[in-house]
């Protein structure tokens, strides 16, 4: 999937229409995005999942200021699943702000109305590509109102799932999936050039103490002054969870990595399902058996975490 554009001779920058619940790492895959040059977030739809979708949504206008990114939309989006009435967030995780740091009570910022989307998608058309870091429930909105639209995008990037590996808020499930499995099937059905970074790959993307002292250094990073207690916040909570793991897994941010960078996992292709019952909620799926058909949607398998450092110290250690 070709994703660059050279005009006179200059790199066009990639365009990103961002779809998260920042949130710890839906934030740090924002900063990222927000630092790396060779992108251009010229969106943020906001919804629930990791904290609130009005928290989410004052998150990300903080980031967005702080990279003085002023005129990116910001598009609140879903606050709850489609069939679910009481949503379960995580402040053990990603506390009430992004971790401990809060935006200031006084940020002021402008919305827009969701049909944004739309207009954002005519504007860019196969030069955009949409990633969703969070639950599902938003972006499967998006297919169901503007689907002539959504075809004219030239790929889509879900972080989600976990394939007969262990899940991370049941033995069987990953967090977004689970969240709103109805939206995640319908999703996976109609995102085409679609790829999944499920936890198989994720969970090993894991960014450590002395990584995040270094960047928190760096005087030229806008995020510098927060990255250390975010990073802090989260790592206690997998301290506790993941006895003796060496940090924290970031799992949004690799798949923001991948769209320029899909040499750092090894994939498999195989069209994904999401178990809606209760029983197995959230779990996905594929068909491996010998006469089973491969797929089209590509799904990251495996991490190579060198090149995932690398990557992450690249953007994030300007000089």
């Amino acid at each position: 999937m070709n994703i660059y554009r050279v005009k006179e001779g200059i790199l066009i920058a990639i365009k990103i229409l961002f779809f998260g619940d920042p949130g710890i790492d839906d934030s740090l895959a924002l900063m990222y995005s927000l630092i790396d040059p060779t992108f251009e977030i010229v969106g943020v739809v906001t919804s629930y999942g990791n904290v609130t979708k009005d928290q989410a949504t004052a998150n990300a206008a903080y980031l967005l200021q702080l990279a003085g990114k002023h005129n990116v939309p910001i598009i609140p989006g879903a606050s709850q699943p489609v069939q679910q009435e009481v949503v379960t967030f995580y402040p053990e995780i990603h506390g009430e702000g992004i971790g401990p740091i809060k935006p200031p009570t006084n940020i002021q910022y402008q919305i827009y109305p969701f049909d944004t989307i739309r207009f954002i998608i005519e504007r860019y058309r196969n030069e955009l590509i949409i990633v969703d870091t969070g639950r599902s429930t938003t972006l499967a909105t998006a297919f169901i109102l503007f689907p002539d639209h959504m075809k004219l995008v030239h790929s889509y990037y879900v972080m989600g799932g976990a394939f007969f590996f262990p899940g991370n808020v049941t033995p069987l499930a990953e967090a977004n999936f689970h969240g709103d499995p109805t939206s995640s099937n319908f999703v996976l059905k109609y995102a085409h050039n679609l790829t999944i970074t499920p936890l198989n790959a994720t969970q090993f993307a894991i960014l450590t103490p002395d990584i995040v002292d270094l960047i928190s250094r760096n005087k030229k990073n806008v995020y510098a002054f927060m990255l250390s207690p975010i990073f802090e916040y989260y790592y206690e909570f997998y301290k506790k969870t993941n006895p003796g793991i060496p940090g924290a897994p970031i799992h949004d941010l690799l798949t923001v990595m991948l769209i320029k960078n899909p040499h750092i996992v090894d994939y498999i292709y195989y069209d994904a399902k999401v178990v809606e019952e209760v029983e197995a909620k959230g779990m996905s799926y594929i068909d491996i058996r010998p006469t089973s058909k491969t797929g089209k949607t590509r799904i990251a398998i495996k991490l190579h975490y060198d090149k995932f450092i690398e990557e992450f110290s690249r953007v994030m250690l300007p000089e």
